[in-house]
């Protein structure tokens, strides 16, 4: 199970990055709901409601909601019809619901991400952070490939016509010093699977490798 493999705790977990924030979210979200955990999707940026589930728009809403799925989304909404973060507190919220999974940054559809000063926008009471790297990126131009690209490219000592790689990727993550744990998605050839393998030695620790899409993952080691 995937949330096993991420050891996902109980309580507040951000995601960040880029490459399949949403879709690691709904994904956790649906294994642990089935588990019997009560579940709550949201963000501390913005993202669109999840179409399938259940959303809470207002505390009203959210306690109503609650009491009769296991799963649900939540979020203040803005005029595009997008969501922003709850009007409940996050510890509030922590209280309510046995996992909390928080999209806490916005990389712009694009698979890799360098943060700007403001970013990422990860909770006070979140215990622990999920940095999604998305392996599309490896081999494009770091332009085409990167949300901020000028600032990825100076922060991996590169140009932005340079191509992406696992240890531009490896720089990035280094000089800024999230703490985090690194999920490698879109992993879906031997080429990508070896970039992946590649950051976990550069970055000098674990990361999981694998496809949201296929459903499919391998734990990388050092």
């Amino acid at each position: 199970m995937l949330a096993e493999l991420l050891n996902i705790r109980p309580g507040v977990t951000a995601v960040t990055g880029g490459g399949g924030k949403t879709t690691l979210l709904g994904t956790l979200g649906e294994e642990l709901s089935r588990e019997g955990a009560s579940v709550l999707l949201c963000t501390t940026t913005k993202i669109y409601p999840f179409p399938e589930l259940p959303c809470a728009r207002t505390e009203a809403e959210l306690e109503e909601l609650r009491s009769r799925h296991r799963l649900l989304c939540a979020g203040t909404p803005l005029p595009e019809g997008k969501l922003t973060a709850p009007a409940v507190p996050f510890s509030g919220l922590a209280c309510r619901f046995d996992y909390v999974l928080v999209e806490a940054d916005g990389a712009a559809r694009r698979p890799l991400k360098a943060h700007a000063p403001h970013e990422p926008c990860v909770p006070a009471e979140a215990e622990q952070t999920i940095l999604v790297v998305g392996a599309s990126g490896f081999g494009c131009p770091i332009a085409q490939a990167a949300h901020r690209p000028e600032l990825y490219a100076r922060l991996a000592g590169k140009s932005p016509a340079d191509p992406a790689t696992a240890e531009a990727a490896a720089r990035v993550i280094l000089a800024e010093g999230l703490p985090a744990r690194v999920y490698v998605n879109q992993v879906e050839s031997s080429r990508a699977l070896e970039e992946a393998g590649a950051l976990a030695a550069l970055l000098g620790c674990p990361l999981l490798a694998g496809s949201l899409r296929k459903g499919e993952y391998v734990p990388c080691s050092y």
